[in-house]
């Protein structure tokens, strides 16, 4: 029997835990399953034979290394600030470890030691980052296989919700971490290359920055730009690709009308507001107004920003309530970005009908026997329900797949690694067809302009 023990078990570990319960009676596993709250688990009791749920709070020092010792290889599905403790546990009992999270520098630092001991810490190993690393290197190298040059390499990835359950006026809901996207596209300009011009986008720019695609039944999308896509070059085998660009994908509207929540400093996490708990959400509002003394919050507000009565941009701020005289933000010494999170929580929570969607897209721009050619490739992934998400799905079954491929011997490279290697993505992927997660390519013709603006 082999014992795979998994830290976290929320949103994102659906799919994986099913999976590998499904897995545990041909692959001889027992899983323990430890969380903060275990009572959600109780759906898979039909597997109660192959699973133990354990009530933990992870800064239990002592009962975590206890399970830690048990274990073959442990999963960490936790924040990605706590998967360094974890590791370090791992590399003191000589454990495997998998996570979906990117390599800290804390961890990288790890990297000798890991390697000397013939461990495996396998990372960015669920969807973004994770299968778009993947569907990359899979065509990136098939294409330098037959002595094509690498010109661009554009990635775009989106949590989005399906079509059937998109009912409001943002065409979106929360389908990961709420406060991830509040406070997405913090933390430093935006920065690419393009042509190979460099460029970079400051955070009050970044949502009037964006570009456009098309994707095949599901129509035009905008995306804007990831914090930082020029470490990717290396990473990737293109040092010397002429543009290279990562995005996030959104609905068409939804970039210009976040924008207002920017301009206005409502995503500022740097500081707390007082008495926050006894605001309602229009008092909030006009916190980040100018005084005036008879003009109305809707007025200063659509004054400020430009708005005008019957742009739509309005109706979706009104959609939100923000403007509401009873609801409370009930939350003490929030900052900005937490009351925000709140208001958008009452209206962006999926309900249990509904369906996210992942939308992800690769352009590949490459020189062969002289042409210049171009390589589109498109994943969308529905969701079953508000458990077993599309986001579950991408994140949670690479994750579980590539536990067992290293529980079975084939990676067996050791060390603080990603999945760019062929004896990872090959096993992975093939895998992850069997799961319907597969990409459609099409050769498209050769635009070196492509989707982005000098």
């Amino acid at each position: 029997m082999r014992h795979i023990l998994i830290f976290g078990a929320g949103k994102s570990a659906s799919h994986l835990i099913r999976f590998l319960l499904k897995s545990a009676q041909s692959q001889e596993l027992h899983l323990t399953i430890a969380d903060l709250q275990v009572s959600h688990l109780d759906r898979f009791n039909e597997y109660s034979d192959h699973f133990t749920a354990i009530p933990l709070d992870v800064a239990d020092f002592e009962k975590r290394q206890f399970f830690v010792k048990q274990s073959d290889l442990v999963i960490s599905m936790l924040p990605a600030a706590l998967h360094i403790e974890v590791a370090k546990e791992c590399l003191l009992y000589k454990k495997h470890l998998v996570t979906a999270s990117y390599v800290s520098p804390e961890l990288k630092a790890m990297n000798q030691e890991v390697t000397d001991s013939g461990l495996i810490f396998l990372n960015e190993i669920g969807c973004d980052p994770g299968i778009d690393h993947m569907s990359a290197m899979e065509t990136i190298d098939k294409i330098k296989a037959r002595g094509g040059k690498m010109l661009l390499f554009e990635s775009f990835t989106g949590g989005l919700i399906a079509p059937e359950s998109d009912n409001n006026l943002w065409n979106y809901k929360f389908t990961w971490n709420p406060r991830n996207v509040v406070l997405a596209g913090q933390g430093g300009a935006a920065k690419f290359i393009q042509e190979g011009s460099y460029k970079y986008i400051p955070y009050q720019h970044l949502f009037r920055r964006t570009e456009f695609l098309d994707i095949d039944g599901y129509g035009k999308f905008e995306a804007y730009a990831n914090r930082d896509s020029l470490s990717y070059r290396e990473v990737y085998g293109l040092s010397d690709v002429k543009t290279m660009y990562r995005g996030t994908i959104r609905k068409i509207g939804f970039s210009r009308a976040w924008h207002v929540f920017v301009q206005l400093g409502m995503t500022d996490d740097s500081y707390k507001i007082e008495h926050s708990e006894d605001l309602t959400y229009r008092e909030f509002v006009n916190l980040f107004l100018p005084y005036h003394p008879t003009d109305s919050v809707e007025l200063k507000f659509r004054h400020a920003l430009k708005i005008d009565q019957d742009d739509i941009i309005w109706d979706k701020f009104l959609s939100l309530d923000l403007f509401s005289r009873t609801k409370k933000i009930n939350l003490k010494n929030a900052s900005p970005a937490q009351a925000l999170q709140k208001i958008l929580m009452d209206n962006w929570t999926l309900s249990s009908e509904d369906k996210d969607m992942i939308v992800m897209c690769h352009k590949f721009g490459y020189e062969l026997n002289g042409q210049q050619k171009q390589i589109e490739s498109t994943m969308v992934v529905i969701g079953e329900d508000d458990v077993f998400t599309a986001m579950s799905k991408t994140v949670g079954l690479p994750v579980a797949i590539a536990a067992l491929a290293i529980l079975n011997g084939e990676i067996q490279t050791p060390g603080v690694i990603i999945p760019v290697k062929s004896e990872i993505y090959v096993p992975v992927m093939k895998a992850l067809e069997e799961q319907m997660i597969s990409f459609n390519e099409k050769e498209v013709p050769y635009t070196s302009y492509n989707t982005l603006h000098l």
